[in-house]
């Protein structure tokens, strides 16, 4: 790893292969172990060999990758040297060629790296190369450690999204290339290698998912045994543990396929494919009937079983059934006898059967028993078993599917269920320590009416309503103390202190269990009955003073229930919460906003805990976002009105780090808005612009567009909410603009204006023509701003669809002309782009002859305007009205005819090929123009997916139209017809106006011939010195290497752009200024200065001088003896190749805009300026302080010579 090392290495070898050539020797080693060796008779061979190993590592020294990409060929060649055709064996040792790689890998650019994989990896594809070890370990080591850099899988530039990186494409053909060559019997231990290493480091997500997936390619070969198994299990145990899931997920996928590919299953037992299959999570890909379990099933190693854990009994079970029932499909029977699935089953049968009426079955036994079907219930479901699921719920929901006759006997159990809970919860224990059995049966009870409560809310079709005992349940919950703690039992206290620590954690998981679930019953009895009185049937408007007082003592109950229970078991006293809360705020809003809070707080704090913020915060939201919650708030504009709003702000914030918060924010709005009318219009406006770009971020705004088309117009409510968006909209993008003048394409500030105009594209038909007059002076402000190009679109269509729908706006939009033109230099092509499309504008309009005019008039304007970009645009404006007048015969223009149509002619048929013939066929040519109709092409399709496409905005802001269709919570009505995008229109393709230079890859480098010209940027040996030179002073150090050292200063502290002082840096340095003096030494620490001086500021005196003490230091160097020189254009100027350079010269360069300013010009003793021949008269400082340093250093070049 050290450069000194290196090059001395390559120092000697460079000896070595010249004595040898000059001597002519032989050299022959053993064949197992030669590392060189030299033959007469290959003498030109063997020396053009080593001639192109050491250009390519000394050109590998280097970090910039135009000079070491055109080498990279070369390494064809030496792979044709150094392997023998005949025998197919090494000719030159394998490791040289490691060296190569490796140090590309090591390498500092990331490019070069990526460049050095895929050659390795596409050396199988092209190149025969024999077997070697040493390139085995190779690849287990070295390549497997630079594969683990996340940032080599990004896709190349035009990659469409969802695309296999090239990286992970190459790994795929590589991986199974080079096992297929090895020999059979270094097959497995060389694929148990490969998966050992990825369980023996830490890796990201993202290389383990591309190398599981290059795994899952390898044609099917039975080579892994158990030490296979075992090794990708800890691949899925391991490494990929705190993985994305999405990732993971998508990585566990492709290790199965891996295990049933190349698993050999007679070296396998039943439990190891157990073992590797229960290491699989079914949430994320082993599920039921998924193409991966049909996958599994066609396996025929999986067709036995024997008695393992649970999960595992119920899995191989099922699995055990579908192979039975896809064999004797394939087979043809139509009576299935089931023999496989019954020996499995009987024994569950029979200990079930004797529930009942066996006392003395063991209850182990019948545990497990139960336990066994519980998850066979389960694992059948299509959804992920839930480890916290009753088994009655799943029974009820067989039965119901089998048959309708077991309904009578399900409601009988339920009674007598029902009945013995409540009689236990009921009985009061007299002890002042209860007992173990009697608290275990109270939690039991608990849970059992909790099933009750569910199975009546998920089932109604059973009508278990009418069940005597349900009263008693409903009279029981209402009555029965909120938050009862159960006490810890004698039992547990009798422990020994070792034991007791552990039973008193298990104790409060109880406690908690059965704390939640007396909400759940509570829950049940508020969604379902309303109120938790006995006595339902007051159904007035205002509740009564008792009512009151006793939904508020609930509240209370749950805000201490909050303060207790674990965050993974407040989803119960959330849904309480939505129902009291809408009751209580306006006669307890204090209370209902310590709700909100309690309930934020308890979110807020699980932001980093998968398993349980996801399904609490979609229950917070609920509560908070409950239509009847917003509804209250809203019409008080209280203190809980002010509390949500800030709730709304504190998501958005969570949302920017926080990927798909939004998402269930806006899911559960839209949803519990659409079709109920609201009169707050406060809430929806930031889900419009506001969310992550990351995850699946176009679920929130094609939730949120699929509710503004469903809103109606003509409907009060939904105008005054259109209207209040609309305003909203266009103020943040005035702020916006003004925040920054000038924005990069696809940054922020480009993303978040494209996302307004489109809403406001989408909003635009529903809006009357008194508000658009009100806010239509706003989008020509807008199209005043320096606009990137989508979003430049996205106004000029607003402008002309508003004028086709409302002509009588025209005299507004000439208005816009009007400005000076200091205003209208970077806008007007925007509003000649609209008189382009006149035609669609004046399409209703009765009196087209005036506006004709008008257009006419305007646009000759700017026919004549300096700017060529202009220009441009007003002639293309002028071609479209022009063809109108000549359509409508008006006599007023025949004046006119001869002069336009010659300035139209002379233009089309202009001469040459320069640029302004290209730029005028290339407008005419571009969408906007020649393919886009203002009218036919407004489409969902076209606003959210072609136009940000043609205008070459990023991909990911791209939504394509399945994605609408998809996002099926919120249906667009059938008649809906905005939809589609013309043929003509989606079947361009991008960069029609502006060319995109692609680069070259290495494929087209490959094809270049192996004596390409390169660039060797050659290091004396002399400059690799040791790090302990860099403490010498600079005028030392340069002695020491031989510099040479001139007179001349550098004094650019006037100059305050980074890059111009880095590029003089480097300048200065490389023609030996003896210093270069700037206003702040902090401009060393910028990256764009680094970037440009290359660490000539490392090899050159800096001296920091301000600008206000440059006077002083000006007259300092006069009195040393120093011409003090400036480089400006004066009355007295010196022409640059007339005036002869002092030896002791100061050059002073001025400020980017303003030069050297006139207190400066007095102090100087002459002005030198450089000869021009052009019109424009500025040259960039850098290029004139270069041209003026160079000057000077070859006139003291010639004064040298001459003195010699």
């Amino acid at each position: 790893r050290d450069a000194l090392c290196r090059k001395r290495g390559r120092y000697l070898l460079q000896r070595a292969v010249d004595a040898a050539a000059s001597q002519r020797a032989e050299l022959r080693c053993p064949p197992q172990s030669s590392l060189f060796w030299w033959s007469v008779e290959k003498n030109e061979k063997l020396l053009q060999f080593w001639e192109t190993y050491i250009l390519i590592m000394e050109t590998l020294e280097g970090n910039q990758i135009h000079v070491i990409k055109p080498v990279l060929p070369k390494l064809n060649s030496l792979y044709e040297h150094a392997i023998s055709g005949k025998k197919g064996c090494w000719l030159f040792h394998p490791s040289w060629h490691m060296c190569i790689y490796k140090r590309m890998f090591e390498s500092e650019n990331k490019t070069l790296t990526k460049e050095g994989i895929l050659h390795f990896l596409e050396l199988y594809e092209t190149k025969h190369l024999p077997n070697s070890l040493e390139f085995l370990e190779f690849v287990i080591g070295p390549l497997m450690d630079a594969l683990s850099e996340s940032s080599l899988y990004s896709r190349t530039q035009g990659q469409l999204m969802g695309a296999c990186p090239p990286l992970g494409l190459r790994l795929q053909k590589f991986l199974a290339t080079y096992l297929m060559l090895l020999p059979d019997e270094e097959k497995g231990s060389f694929l148990l290698k490969f998966i050992q290493k990825m369980a023996s480091r830490h890796w990201c997500a993202v290389p383990i998912l591309f190398l599981s997936m290059a795994l899952a390619y390898i044609p099917a070969c039975k080579i892994l045994g158990t030490d296979g198994l075992h090794a990708l299990r800890d691949v899925l145990q391991c490494t990929m543990i705190t993985h994305q899931i999405l990732l993971r997920g998508a990585a566990q996928c492709y290790l199965l396929q891996t295990a049933m590919h190349l698993t050999d299953v007679e070296k396998v037992s039943l439990p190891d494919v157990a073992s590797f299959l229960m290491s699989l999570r079914p949430e994320e890909s082993l599920r039921r009937d998924t193409m991966l379990w049909m996958e599994v099933r066609a396996e025929a190693c999986f067709m036995f079983i024997g008695y393992l854990l649970i999960l595992l009994v119920a899995t191989m079970i099922l699995l055990a059934a579908d192979v039975e029932e896809m064999r004797n499909k394939y087979s043809g029977k139509s009576n299935i006898e089931w023999i496989e699935l019954k020996a499995f089953l009987n024994p569950l049968l029979d200990v079930l059967m004797k529930l009942g009426s066996n006392a003395y079955i063991p209850t182990l036994k019948t545990d497990k028993s139960l336990q066994l079907l519980l998850k066979l219930l389960q694992t059948r479901s299509l959804k992920c078993s839930n480890p916290q699921d009753a088994l009655i719920p799943e029974v009820v929901n067989l039965c119901l599917q089998v048959s309708w006759k077991k309904v009578p006997s399900i409601k009988n159990f339920i009674f007598s269920l029902t009945n013995a809970s409540i009689h236990n919860l009921q009985k009061t224990n007299c002890e002042e320590e209860p007992k173990l059995k009697e608290q275990i049966k109270k939690v039991a009870s608990m849970a059992s009416l909790t099933v009750v409560c569910e199975v009546m809310n998920q089932k109604p079709e059973v009508h278990l309503e009418s069940l005597p005992s349900v009263d008693a349940l409903k009279k029981f919950i209402s009555f029965s103390q909120y938050n009862q703690v159960l006490k810890k039992p004698s039992y547990v206290e009798e422990k020994s202190s070792l034991c007791e620590e552990p039973t008193s954690q298990g104790w409060g998981k109880i406690v908690a269990r059965y704390v939640h679930d007396q909400w759940i019953c509570l829950r049940f009895i508020l969604t379902k009955f309303h109120t938790a009185e006995p006595v339902l049937e007051d159904k007035l408007l205002e509740l009564s003073s008792s009512t009151v007082e006793r939904l508020t003592e609930i509240l209370q109950a749950a805000l201490e229930a909050l303060t207790i229970l674990p965050s993974d078991h407040v989803l119960p006293v959330f849904d309480s919460m939505k129902v009291l809360v809408p009751k209580l705020l306006d006669s307890a809003e204090s209370l209902c906003i310590e709700a909100f809070d309690l309930a934020w707080k308890i979110i807020s704090s699980l932001s980093n805990t998968q398993l349980i913020f996801w399904s609490n915060l979609k229950a917070f939201v609920q509560f908070i976002f409950a239509t009847e919650v917003l509804a209250v708030a809203a019409s008080a504009k209280g203190q809980a009105y002010a509390k949500i709003k800030e709730i709304i702000f504190k998501l958005i914030d969570m949302s920017t780090t926080r990927t798909g918060v939004f998402n269930i924010v806006i899911s559960h709005c839209c949803r519990s808005w659409i079709f109920s009318t609201f009169d707050d219009r406060s809430f929806d406006f930031f889900v419009l612009i506001f969310y992550s770009t990351n995850r699946d971020d176009h679920y929130v705004r094609v939730c949120a567009i699929k509710f503004l088309c469903l809103l109606d117009g003509s409907n009060i409510l939904h105008k005054m909410f259109m209207e209040d968006i609309v305003i909203k909209l266009l103020d943040k993008d005035e702020l916006v603009s003004r925040s920054r003048t000038r924005y990069y394409a696809n940054s922020l500030q480009h993303r978040i204006k494209n996302r307004i105009w489109q809403t406001l594209l989408v909003l635009l038909p529903k809006l009357d023509q008194n508000f658009l007059c009100e806010t239509l002076n706003k989008v020509f402000q807008a199209g005043f701003v320096n606009n990137q190009a989508s979003v430049k679109y996205f106004i000029e269509w607003i402008i002309i669809l508003s004028l086709h729908k409302y002509p009588c706006f025209l005299n507004k939009f000439w208005d816009c002309f009007c400005y000076d033109e200091e205003k209208l230099k970077t806008s007007i092509c925007t509003f000649l782009s609209v008189l382009s499309h006149f035609d669609i504008i004046i399409q209703n309009t009765s009196e087209k002859k005036p506006a004709l005019k008008k257009a006419l008039i305007v646009v000759l304007q700017w026919c004549f305007n300096h700017n060529f970009s202009v220009r441009l645009y007003a002639l293309i404006a002028l071609k479209k009205i022009w063809g109108m007048c000549k359509m409508l015969h008006v006599e007023e223009f025949e004046a006119l005819t001869p002069v336009i149509e010659s300035s139209l002619q002379q233009v089309e048929n202009m001469h040459g090929a320069g640029n302004a013939r290209r730029n005028w066929q290339r407008i005419q040519d571009h969408f906007f123009f020649a393919t886009f109709h203002p009218l036919r092409d407004y489409s969902l399709e076209t606003i959210f997916y072609t136009l940000p496409r043609l205008s070459e905005l990023a991909e990911d802001e791209w939504i394509s139209l399945c994605k609408f269709d998809r996002f099926t919570d919120i249906p667009l009505p059938a008649t809906f017809q905005w939809y589609h995008s013309r043929t003509e229109l989606l079947d361009l393709k991008p960069s029609d106006w502006s060319q995109q230079d692609m680069g070259s890859n290495l494929v087209e480098m490959d094809s270049q011939t192996e004596w390409t010209d390169v660039q060797k940027k050659i290091i004396p040996w002399k400059n690799s010195t040791p790090s302990l030179d860099l403490e010498l002073v600079f005028q030392d150090r340069a002695a020491k290497l031989g510099k040479s050292n001139s007179r001349l200063i550098v004094v650019a502290s006037l100059i305050d752009k980074p890059t111009n002082l880095g590029g003089l840096c480097r300048t200065s340095e490389i023609f030996g200024a003896s210093a270069l003096v700037v206003s702040s030494l902090h401009y060393v620490q910028d990256k764009q200065f680094q970037h440009l001086s290359v660490s000539a500021e490392q090899w050159l005196p800096l001296i920091e001088v301000k600008p206000s003490q440059l006077v002083d230091y000006l007259q300092q160097k006069k009195t040393e003896g120093y011409t003090i020189i400036g480089v400006e254009q004066t009355a007295k100027s010196f022409d640059l190749t007339e005036y002869c350079f002092p030896e002791k010269s100061l050059l002073l360069l001025g400020n980017e805009h303003e030069g050297i300013p006139a207190n400066l010009i007095h102090h100087l003793d002459v002005c030198v300026e450089i000869p021009q021949q052009g019109i424009i008269r500025s040259l960039n400082v850098h290029v004139s302080g270069a041209l003026l340093i160079w000057e000077y250093t070859r006139q003291q070049v010639i004064k040298q010579k001459q003195q010699k």
